[in-house]
């Protein structure tokens, strides 16, 4: 059989994914292990005892300034920094969305504005939100809203206006006007898109939130990461950006399993 008719069942999924993720944790413990044989207080490679060690302290021994547990405080405003930016930059691409996709006036006249925004670097933006907007969470929210909302808006956008043009005919027939057109056609078919190019956009929205809270905050998981590294607490680093990692899997996986159990006829019979 060939490679491309092969289908891949779940429980073969999972252990094909797993295989290359287990040869990075063997190599770097193999690399680790060989630096420490050479100088025991390596810092660039710690191994495993040495991160647990250095995380729980953060995990379970509050701060002495603060009172807090440091890991958790972090993980809590990153997430709702994270959590405010997506929500405004996924209403704004809906709404948006699907305005230009239905109303070729709408269209011509602020499709090239979204398009300028799009292809503009938002962290070239960071010095002037934080500028205008102080060294608050309202800049880090706005970074992740302006780095992701003007790409999902376009998507949506192209979704929406490449829906076949009989259905709009059809709708039309029937006496649906511009409005019931975009509510009873188009709204149905872009939101499965929606949570696609939210899916698409977790990265993005994490770089800018990490890169906001890197440069100025005083809690945060970006904010933690660029505080130890200058003491080469590489103990501390990489469990924070595999704890990064593991919560992006987790709303991805997530945003996933919703999309197959709310709209499960665009994802096909295969799925």
């Amino acid at each position: 059989m060939r490679w491309v008719n092969r289908q891949i069942g779940p429980s073969q999924r999972f252990a094909l994914g797993a295989v290359p993720i287990a040869l990075i944790v063997l190599f770097y413990l193999f690399m680790a292990a060989q630096r420490h044989a050479v100088n025991p207080a390596d810092k660039i490679l710690p191994l495993p005892g040495g991160m647990v060690q250095a995380v729980s302290a953060l995990i379970f021994q509050p701060d002495p300034l603060s009172g807090n547990l440091l890991f958790w405080a972090d993980t809590l405003a990153s997430l709702q920094r994270l959590g405010l930016g997506l929500g405004i930059a996924t209403l704004m691409a809906l709404v948006v969305g699907l305005v230009l996709g239905v109303l070729p006036p709408m269209r011509a006249t602020f499709g090239p504005l979204v398009t300028g925004i799009a292809v503009i670097p938002p962290i070239a933006l960071l010095p002037i939100l934080f500028i205008a907007l102080g060294l608050g969470d309202t800049a880090k929210v706005a970074l992740i809203v302006i780095g992701i909302a003007p790409v999902m808006i376009r998507d949506i956008a192209a979704h929406v206006t490449a829906l076949p043009r009989e259905q709009i005919i059809k709708a039309q027939t029937l006496g649906a006007n511009s409005w019931q057109i975009m509510i009873r056609v188009a709204l149905p078919q872009a939101m499965p898109r929606l949570l696609q190019a939210l899916r698409l956009a977790l990265g993005p929205a994490w770089v800018f939130l990490i890169s906001a809270e890197a440069v100025a905050s005083d809690v945060g998981l970006g904010y933690r990461i660029f505080l130890v590294r200058r003491y080469l607490s590489m103990d501390v680093i990489i469990p924070y950006v595999a704890w990064i990692a593991i919560l992006a899997i987790v709303m991805d996986v997530t945003l996933a399993f919703l999309s197959k159990r709310m709209f499960g006829w665009a994802h096909g019979a295969n799925h």
